[in-house]
C-alpha cells in the first residue's frame, strides 16, 4: 500500500468516528415523533431539548479543541468517544423528561469534540490541496451516519423499542476507539509547528477574522440544523404518515448531502489548481452553493412526502457543499498546531445558532407551520457570504 493510500485510509477510519457521532445524534430527531408522544412534548418542547443538546455543545466546543491541541488527537479523541458513547447508551435507561435532558447534555459536551478532532487529523494527515476533500470525506460520515439513523432507529423502535435504539448505537462508539488507535500508527503524520495552546488561543480570539468565521458558519448552518432534526417531524406532521413511511423517505436527505461535500471539495481543489488562492476558493463554492440553497423557500409547497424529501435533499446538498469549504477556512488561515481550536470555534457556533433557533422554530411551526422557517432558511447562507465579504475574512 502507497503512502498516499494509507494516510487517506487513516482518514476513512477517523470519518467512522464522525458516522457513529451523527448516528447517536440523529437517533433522537428519528424517534422524535415518538417521544414527543411518550413524553407529551409540543413541537417547542422538543425545541427546548435540542436545545439542551446545543448550549453544551456551544460551550464545549472551544475547550474541546483545546483539549486536543494540548494532549494530542489520540487520547482526546478516545476520551471524547468514550463519553459520547456511554450518554447515548444512558438515553436508552432514561425515565422522565430530565433525564433524556440530561443525556443529551452530556452527548453535546462530549461530541463537540468530534468535529475539531477530525480538523486535527485532516491537517495532520493530508496536504494543503486535499484539506477540502478531506472536509467532504469527514461530512460523507456525517451524511452516513444520518443515512442510517431513520432506517436503524425505526426499525429497531417498531420491531422492540426506543430504547434498545439508543443503547445499540451507543455501543458502536465504544468498538472504535480501539480500530482507530490502531489506524492512527499506519501514516506518518504532518509535522505540526510549535505552539502553546492557551496562549495561542488567546491571540486568536483577538483576531477579528476568526470571529466573522463564527458569524459566517453560524449562520450557514441554520438550515442544516433544520433539517437534521426536523426532517422526519415534517413528513409526519405535514403529510400525516407514520414513522416507519417516514423513515423511508428521511434517508434520501442525507445521502445526497453525502454527494454535496465531495462537489464542494473538488471544485475549491480544481479552482486551487487553476491558480486561485484557496481561501478565495472556497469562498466561491460557498457563493455558488449560497445562491442554490434559495430552493429551500420552496419545501413547503411539494405536494407528497416523495416530492419534499427530493426538495430537501436539494437543501441539504447545497449546505454540504457550503460546510466543507467552510470549516476549510481556519485551516487555510490558522495553519495545524492551532486547527482544532480554530474549528472548535466554528463548531460554537453551531451550537449556538441551534440553540436559539430550535425553540424558536418550534415555536414558529406550532402557530405558523413550517413556511416562514422554510423561507427564513433559504436566506441564510448568503447572509453568511455577505459576512465573510464585508470583513474580507477570505483575503490573505
Amino acid at each position: 500500500m502507497s503512502s498516499d493510500e494509507r494516510r487517506w485510509l487513516v482518514i476513512g477510519v477517523f470519518v467512522l468516528s464522525s458516522a457513529i457521532n451523527y448516528l447517536d445524534r440523529q437517533t433522537l430527531a428519528t424517534l422524535a415523533p415518538t417521544l414527543r408522544r411518550e413524553f407529551h412534548l409540543s413541537n417547542q418542547e422538543y425545541g427546548w431539548i435540542l436545545s439542551a443538546f446545543s448550549v453544551s455543545y456551544m460551550l464545549s466546543a472551544p475547550f474541546a479543541g483545546l483539549l486536543i491541541d494540548r494532549i494530542g488527537l489520540n487520547r482526546a479523541i478516545s476520551l471524547v468517544v468514550g463519553v459520547w458513547s456511554c450518554a447515548g447508551i444512558g438515553t436508552g435507561f432514561t425515565t422522565g423528561l430530565a433525564g433524556l435532558a440530561g443525556c443529551r447534555t452530556v452527548l453535546g459536551a462530549a461530541e463537540a469534540g468530534g468535529i475539531p478532532g477530525a480538523g486535527k487529523a485532516i491537517y495532520q494527515y493530508l496536504r494543503a490541496s486535499e484539506r477540502a476533500l478531506g472536509n467532504a470525506a469527514n461530512q460523507a460520515g456525517v451524511s452516513v451516519g444520518a443515512i442510517a439513523a431513520p432506517p436503524i432507529a425505526a426499525w429497531i423502535a417498531t420491531n422492540w423499542n426506543w430504547r434498545i435504539a439508543f443503547a445499540a448505537t451507543g455501543v458502536l462508539g465504544l468498538i472504535w476507539i480501539p480500530v482507530w488507535l490502531w489506524a492512527s500508527r499506519l501514516a506518518p503524520q504532518r509535522p505540526l509547528e510549535h505552539a502553546t495552546a492557551a496562549s495561542d488561543a488567546n491571540e486568536m480570539l483577538r483576531q477579528p477574522r476568526l470571529w466573522a468565521f463564527v458569524a459566517a458558519n453560524g449562520l450557514a448552518m441554520v438550515g442544516y440544523s433544520l433539517w437534521t432534526n426536523w426532517t422526519v417531524s415534517y413528513l409526519v406532521d405535514v403529510h400525516k404518515i407514520s414513522l416507519a413511511e417516514a423513515a423511508a423517505y428521511a434517508w434520501i436527505p442525507p445521502a445526497v448531502a453525502m454527494l454535496g461535500g465531495p462537489v464542494g471539495g473538488w471544485f475549491s481543489l480544481r479552482l486551487i489548481e487553476r491558480g486561485a488562492e484557496p481561501m478565495s476558493a472556497r469562498f466561491r463554492v460557498c457563493l455558488g452553493a449560497a445562491i442554490a440553497a434559495l430552493a429551500t423557500a420552496l419545501v413547503p409547497v411539494t405536494p407528497t412526502p416523495a416530492w419534499s424529501a427530493a426538495a430537501i435533499a436539494f437543501s441539504f446538498f447545497s449546505i454540504s457543499a457550503f460546510s466543507v469549504n467552510m470549516y476549510t477556512l481556519p485551516l487555510d488561515a490558522f495553519g495545524g498546531a492551532r486547527a482544532a481550536f480554530a474549528i472548535s470555534m466554528l463548531v460554537a457556533s453551531y451550537g449556538a445558532i441551534q440553540a436559539v433557533i430550535s425553540p424558536a422554530f418550534g415555536r414558529v411551526i406550532d402557530v405558523h407551520g413550517y413556511g416562514p422557517v422554510a423561507v427564513f432558511t433559504a436566506l441564510t447562507p448568503l447572509a453568511a457570504c455577505a459576512v465573510l465579504w464585508c470583513t474580507k475574512a477570505v483575503e490573505r
